[in-house]
């Protein structure tokens, strides 16, 4: 196929010189393993390598169409500009240099790499400066088609440094800045995990209330709030065991506080009780990274006989590998004392089975203490209930009078599950629909 011309108003690059130097990537190559850049890379070697234009080759025609058919339906689907995509897969890129960069100052990285990434860097500029029209002019000429190929012509939304950078070859020392300050990978794109199938899953959509939105409980929140900013300034920060009635927030309260605070860096992993045992190595993970993790372990409880809760406590404790300063767990539980204990347990005079059983007791009753903070949620009074639902109906903007409001509440706490923050949010949620459908 002839080398491809693009009019004078786009960038003097062609798919024939383009193709072999994406090839040469040493660093980057890892930007284009996802969907768009898949269809990217067939697109530019099916127009790099088909001879249609010569050879009138309808096969050829039709494949080369398709390419560009996956390849703007992918860009569709992700309603990305082509240049806010680019950006933001250099940005997340998991490679040697962001690793390295995350961890140490530029200047102890070696040379070699250095080198390594302003070549890569050079090639991605020649990229981003492709517009949409590029492309669709490099398909149009190639397969002789009479209607016009349509270019995906997203708005660019991103403000990132690259798009401001005159020569990106030589962005080294701020790309390096970018991913010590907001790391790489996974921990950069989500904001919250799940340990799944032995493995850190991301979750697109966490889901989290406004910290305003919580109310009551004003002492246990405020105390959560402190520890969770000394975590996020590097100060020393605290293990929390959050215990109390159910419904009262403390599970909302701990994701409320991803939302608050994900752009300074916070992140929340979720670990059921199944995957305990792989909490040392979950640590370790999170450990290398620039970000501070809180490990949330919801609806927390042992049985008697269950040992899982010994890798929570290296966790808690520590071992002979230093506590990891950007990790700490919040747990819930509906138990002050997490590990069940039974009357029968207490040490006797006629035990026979265990000589040491009131140390067995007390391990059990101490389990708890490892947590360095621990706060109470009590059950929900009146007044309390009231005020969380008086909140929630304006924020909601409620059409309703006040004292009917209260006397609804009173009734559906009475008929559903009592008076909690979890009963006055079902309760105002209700409120929401039947306005919305009266008005409607």
């Amino acid at each position: 196929m002839a080398d491809m011309k693009v009019p004078s108003d786009m960038p003097m690059v062609s798919s024939r010189t383009l193709y072999p130097q994406l090839a040469s990537l040493l660093i980057y190559q890892g930007v284009f393993d996802c969907p768009i850049g898949q269809a990217f890379l067939e697109l530019l070697q099916r127009l790099y390598t088909d001879q249609s234009v010569q050879n009138s080759d309808t096969t050829a025609t039709t494949e080369c169409l398709k390419c560009y058919g996956q390849f703007f339906r992918e860009l569709a689907i992700a309603d990305l500009s082509w240049q806010d995509w680019l950006v933001q897969r250099i940005l997340q890129d998991d490679n040697p240099f962001s690793q390295q960069a995350q961890r140490k100052p530029l200047q102890e990285i070696t040379t070699p790499l250095q080198h390594a990434v302003r070549h890569d860097l050079k090639i991605l500029q020649q990229i981003y400066q492709c517009q949409p029209n590029t492309f669709s002019h490099w398909v149009q000429v190639a397969t002789q088609v009479t209607a016009p190929v349509i270019p995906w012509d997203g708005d660019r939304l991103s403000d990132e440094f690259l798009h401001h950078q005159n020569l990106w070859s030589t962005a080294v020392d701020p790309l390096a800045s970018y991913y010590h300050g907001h790391g790489v990978g996974q921990f950069a794109q989500y904001n919250a995990f799940r340990w799944q199938e032995n493995k850190l899953q991301n979750i697109a959509d966490p889901d989290w209330l406004p910290l305003d939105d919580l109310v009551g409980y004003d002492h246990e929140k405020a105390a959560l709030i402190q520890n969770t900013e000394c975590l996020l300034t590097g100060l020393p920060s605290l293990n929390v065991l959050l215990y109390g009635s159910r419904g009262s927030g403390k599970s909302s309260l701990i994701k409320s506080l991803l939302g608050e605070y994900h752009t300074r860096g916070l992140r929340l992993v979720e670990v059921n009780k199944q995957s305990f045992h792989h909490l040392p190595a979950i640590v370790e993970v999170l450990r290398q990274q620039p970000q501070k993790f809180i490990i949330f372990a919801d609806d927390l409880s042992f049985e008697e006989d269950d040992d899982v809760f010994k890798a929570l406590k290296v966790v808690l404790e520590g071992s002979i590998r230093a506590k990891a300063n950007n990790v700490v767990v919040y747990a819930t539980s509906n138990r002050r004392h997490l590990v069940r204990e039974f009357f029968d347990e207490r040490p006797r005079p006629s035990d026979a089975h265990e000589i040491h059983n009131w140390d067995t007791v007390q391990e059990k009753l101490s389990f708890s203490d490892r947590f360095g903070l621990t706060l109470t949620f009590k059950p929900a009074n009146q007044d309390t209930y009231l005020d969380i639902v008086h909140h929630l109906a304006k924020r909601a903007s409620l059409q309703l009078d006040s004292d009917t409001l209260e006397f609804r509440a009173k009734q559906w706490a009475t008929r559903h599950n009592g008076r909690s923050g979890r009963t006055a949010r079902q309760f105002v949620d209700f409120l929401v629909g039947e306005q919305a459908l009266n008005l409607s």
